[in-house]
């Protein structure tokens, strides 16, 4: 395994646990970060292919998830050259996020403190999103003139209509664990004291599970929002047409008949 400076990985029961590690700077992104994370990936991209890598728990150390671009990178004083954020938008939060989302096994966030801009975009890119009662989720880009990136613009009216949207993307309020819950932002919010221990066990227990068609169903439903509905049928059609020729399949159908617990292989 690698070392990192700027975040931690390590693998536990089929389940890599990568937990972003600034915690001085609520966990926001560097250029080292940037590195490190993509390295980071590369490694469960290739324990995804080995089968020694069945889900995934993103997290942050201390008392920030993610506060998004750690701005002392980008401070421009009067008559210095503009940066290109979407030069930094195409390099590296682009292909992260849909990194992220194109891993054939399930991803769980736990945000365990403030997730801000492109952090809280990253939290939305996961398959399961707990949150700490404290958490909350900021899109913070209006504060800057900027707008929502790392896939804000795509996902937020989705998960919340377009009027809750561009509530949060122009006024730029916080939004609190539990009204994420309520709004369909996250999956769950959690004590502050379990959010670990609760978010850890879904990924182990995800890890255990039928993998294969766990990649299959983030499919369907990740597409289900640009397709037609007859697109959508023939793309259920495809998707158990494959997942009926897995071994976990077979075994699946055998523990409910023999009323056992069903021990899947991921394929």
């Amino acid at each position: 395994m690698a070392n990192f400076e700027t975040i931690e990985l390590e693998i536990n029961e089929l389940c890599a646990i990568l937990r972003l590690n600034r915690p001085d700077r609520l966990n926001s992104f560097n250029a080292q970060m940037h590195q490190e994370v993509k390295l980071a990936l590369g490694l469960i991209e290739a324990g995804q292919k080995d089968g020694s890598i069945r889900s995934v728990l993103l997290t942050g150390a201390g008392r920030g998830f993610c506060a998004g671009q750690d701005l002392s990178d980008r401070n421009v004083a009067a008559g210095d050259t503009a940066p290109d954020l979407g030069e930094s938008v195409e390099k590296n939060y682009k292909p992260l996020v849909m990194r992220i989302r194109a891993l054939d096994l399930p991803v769980v966030a736990a945000v365990n403190g403030v997730a801000a801009g492109a952090g809280a975009n990253i939290a939305f890119a996961c398959d399961l999103v707990f949150a700490a009662k404290s958490a909350s989720f900021i899109q913070s880009f209006s504060k800057l003139g900027l707008i929502p990136d790392t896939g804000g613009s795509w996902i937020l009216p989705r998960l919340l209509g377009p009027a809750r949207a561009m509530g949060l993307a122009l006024l730029g309020d916080k939004v609190s664990a539990d009204q994420a819950e309520q709004w369909g932002l996250i999956w769950k919010s959690v004590e502050d004291e379990n959010l670990l221990e609760v978010a850890t066990q879904c990924a182990k227990n995800l890890a255990k599970g039928p993998t294969f068609g766990y990649a299959k169903t983030k499919k369907a439903i990740w597409e289900s929002s640009t397709n037609s509905f007859e697109a959508q049928l023939d793309l259920e059609r495809d998707l158990m047409t494959a997942c009926g020729k897995t071994a976990d399949y077979r075994e699946g159908v055998a523990a409910f008949i023999e009323k056992r617990q069903a021990v899947f292989l991921g394929k």
